[in-house]
């Protein structure tokens, strides 16, 4: 295990460094960002260093074993602070593991005869945050989506208007409490400790969707190797995170048991030559791997390649149209106009987007972490947008009505609100006003 940094790592008035840990089942990556890392003038980061390495100790969206976990971040942590020339002592973790989900809670106040100001704000979102009660639950993003002035929705400032209430919904994000004690254990074990948890599909919203998309309507998919994450986006504002535990991992067993080979064989298979969209021309290529439980040299099965391709597509659109009827469930499905957005490396596989324009019925792109432009290209496919997303978030926000802090702490109720008229913390209300409004 590596030794606990003790060095600070930041000076007073500058920014921190910020290291992201993109915690995973078939990857852990490290992306370090420097006090000068965020380009203001065009709004994208530059990432100092990374490391990635294969996961282990992660299956199906569950923490399973924390020692084989914990040698995994530290090896990423470990190149990534190599290739930046600086230690680190926290990280900031995306994931999808913990059954990530969300949901609304509604709060309304009675407004005075004066125009709305900020103390009505802090009232509400203090009433808010008193309707936030989730037993086994621990929530890890507290978000506002929209303002009300006696019923009228979709503000997103009502200071000066005037009415008898003022409602506000905020959106809990959270993941299972027992996830969540697993984590910070697993950190424990690698001398880092945990300043935050990110949605993983909301930190690759955050590296590669465009501001028109978040503004008019946004389907992003997180296609991971165990979990398979959506976050919905409209009117600039998060509004739903669901998820299911399947991912591109299920594909490979598929190979494996269908054709009679081994993970790493099915593996390869999927990589070099599958596709998710089935065709019935190719019969005549023949493609080989291990036949499963021989030696790497020893016997090999022969299957055409189309076979291949009957294996993958079903279990792909499966994925697909599981995850697409869970947001119509839920109310959160995509808006006529909206668009869908792949992130994650299972998104890579071929036929992928041709496929999800049929199961969603709208344009579909495949979308890399654009606002990192600087990545090497080891680290700038689809599947580190997550990672490149969580800097962009401590760059530039969006912040949220309880800190990650008082979130690690639990510490959630209206004595966390933010409180106008109370000084301290350079106007608490006023700056998280600034940064939402």
């Amino acid at each position: 295990m590596r030794p606990r940094k003790l060095e600070l790592e930041g000076t007073p008035g500058r920014a921190p460094v910020v290291a992201a840990l993109d915690l995973g089942q078939s990857k852990t990556a490290c992306f370090i960002m420097k006090p000068d890392g965020a380009r203001h003038a065009d709004r994208t980061v530059r990432v100092a260093g990374f490391g990635h390495v294969q996961s282990r100790g992660v299956q199906g969206g569950l923490l399973v074993n924390m020692e084989e976990a914990a040698q995994a971040v530290c090896r990423a942590v470990e190149r990534a602070e190599r290739a930046a020339a600086v230690p680190v002592s926290g990280v900031v973790v995306t994931t999808s593991i913990g059954q990530m989900a969300s949901r609304r809670v509604h709060a309304r106040v009675s407004l005075g005869a004066n125009p709305v100001g900020d103390a009505d704000l802090a009232r509400a979102i203090a009433a808010a945050l008193d309707e936030v009660r989730m037993p086994d639950r621990r929530p890890i993003h507290v978000m506002p989506v929209g303002w009300s002035v006696d019923g009228a929705r979709g503000l997103r400032d009502p200071r000066a208007l005037k009415g008898g209430t003022l409602g506000l919904d905020l959106l809990v994000v959270s993941m299972a409490e027992a996830s969540f004690a697993a984590l910070s254990h697993c950190l424990e074990l690698a001398h880092l400790d945990l300043q935050g948890v990110v949605a993983a599909p909301l930190a690759s919203s955050l590296a590669a969707l465009e501001e028109d998309e978040m503004d008019l309507g946004c389907v992003c998919i997180d296609m991971g190797a165990g979990v398979t994450s959506a976050a919905v986006w409209g009117g600039r504002s998060l509004l739903h995170i669901d998820g299911l535990n399947v991912g591109g991992d299920r594909v490979t067993s598929d190979v494996a048991l269908g054709l009679s080979t081994s993970r790493a064989g099915a593996e390869r298979l999927k990589t070099l030559h599958g596709s998710a969209m089935a065709s019935s021309h190719e019969d005549r290529e023949m493609l080989e791997a291990p036949q499963r439980g021989e030696a790497p040299d020893g016997a090999t099965v022969h299957v055409p390649r189309a076979m291949l391709k009957t294996v993958i597509a079903p279990r792909v659109e499966e994925t697909l149209e599981l995850l697409r009827d869970q947001l119509k469930a839920a109310g959160a499905g995509p808006e006529a106009g909206a668009g869908v957005v792949l992130t994650g490396g299972a998104s890579q596989l071929n036929g992928v987007r041709e496929l999800a324009m049929r199961v969603f019925d709208r344009p579909v792109r495949l979308a890399r972490p654009f606002r990192a432009p600087h990545l090497a290209d080891a680290a700038s496919g689809p599947a580190f947008c997550a990672a490149a997303g969580v800097l962009l978030r401590a760059a530039y926000g969006p912040r949220e009505s309880v800190s990650a802090r008082k979130l690690m702490a639990r510490q959630i109720g209206a004595a966390d609100a933010p409180r106008a008229g109370r000084r301290g913390v350079v106007g608490q209300l006023a700056v998280w006003l600034k940064e939402n409004l």
